[in-house]
């Protein structure tokens, strides 16, 4: 009889433990975003003990799980005279601690419309977390961007710099003046010119950056124009294309004009009378007619001087040898001269 009123109790108890856990958090309060760098794991349900067993469960220790924060915009960080007061959280789960003030101070769209009109400053608080569709790479391009601070040593790629670009202008932040010349990030931008030239000066003509597209363009007189895909003529627009064809063809007249005139004649010898100095005004024609027939915008000093000094060789006349050295000098200068940007 008492085996049976045993099992009876067994089975009333146990079945408050068979029943699953019904645990409501609706109406916990959200944490602080201050102490979300470091939570809880959740805890699993142990399972229930043997009926033969008296002591109960030790529930698992608590661990902790790291939020990553960034280096530079974190709550500690000296970059502004007030606290941060605002949290962007990227796409890849990065916390960037910045403030109101800074971001609408260069917005023109209450940066995306993410802000209120007006910064409200808050006393001993963070601010609310804003999740953004950015990942941190061009997150933090973008707040040093906005900051006015230099981002170099994170070696960010071109095309993280170029998707940053576009961002800030989606935030209501004017390039003009943010990738000025005198900027760190134009600066970075234009590291970049000997790698990509015509990426950056496609990057440069889409958002109308001249100061960034001049010193670009002088690394696009090896570029041949014939290559250019309609898709890269259609981003870089009319007046930056116009430009680009101008340079190229402006330089190659340039070379022309400056190759046509010959050495100039000295006065007749007893060795070198005018007849024979029209072997030199000849062998000047065929040189600068080679040069002149393939005249490339990039052509360089040394070509020039290597195409034309070994006529020197074939005269015998001192006089002649001295017209041609002063000739390819001033030739030299004055290519040298020819404005080699946009």
């Amino acid at each position: 009889m008492s085996t049976c009123m045993e099992n009876t109790d067994w089975d009333f108890l146990l079945q408050f433990v068979s029943e699953p856990l019904e645990m409501e958090f609706s109406d916990v309060p959200e944490r602080p975003v201050a102490e979300r760098t470091r939570s809880a794991v959740p805890m699993q349900v142990p399972t229930p003990p043997d009926s033969f067993t008296s002591s109960p469960v030790d529930p698992p220790a608590e661990e902790d799980t790291l939020v990553s924060v960034s280096t530079t915009f974190f709550p500690g960080a000296h970059i502004h005279s007030h606290p941060p007061d605002v949290v962007l959280l990227s796409s890849d789960s990065i916390f960037f601690y910045v403030h109101t003030r800074a971001l609408l101070r260069v917005s023109e769209n209450n940066f995306g419309g993410l802000l209120p009109l007006s910064p409200k400053p808050t006393t001993g608080q963070l601010g609310p977390v804003l999740a953004v569709p950015e990942s941190s790479t061009v997150l933090n391009i973008v707040l040093h961007a906005i900051y006015d601070m230099p981002c170099s040593h994170y070696s960010p790629s071109f095309e993280s710099l170029a998707t940053a670009l576009s961002v800030l202008t989606d935030y209501g932040v004017s390039l003009k003046r943010h990738v000025s010349s005198s900027s760190a990030l134009h600066s970075l931008l234009l590291s970049y010119a000997p790698l990509c030239p015509l990426e950056l000066y496609t990057l440069a003509a889409s958002h109308d950056l001249y100061d960034l597209a001049v010193p670009t363009s002088s690394h696009l007189l090896s570029f041949s124009l014939a290559s250019l895909t309609d898709e890269i003529a259609d981003r870089i627009g009319a007046i930056y294309l116009k430009r680009l064809f101008f340079l190229h063809f402006g330089r190659a007249d340039a070379l022309k004009r400056l190759l046509l005139p010959p050495p100039h004649p000295h006065a007749a010898t007893n060795d070198c009378d005018f007849t024979e100095q029209k072997r030199l005004t000849r062998a000047w024609a065929l040189a600068s007619a080679y040069l002149a027939w393939d005249a490339r915008p990039d052509l360089s000093t040394n070509a020039i001087e290597s195409a034309l000094a070994p006529l020197g060789d074939q005269l015998s006349c001192e006089h002649c040898r001295k017209a041609l050295r002063d000739r390819l000098k001033t030739l030299i200068i004055q290519w040298s001269a020819v404005k080699r940007t946009i």
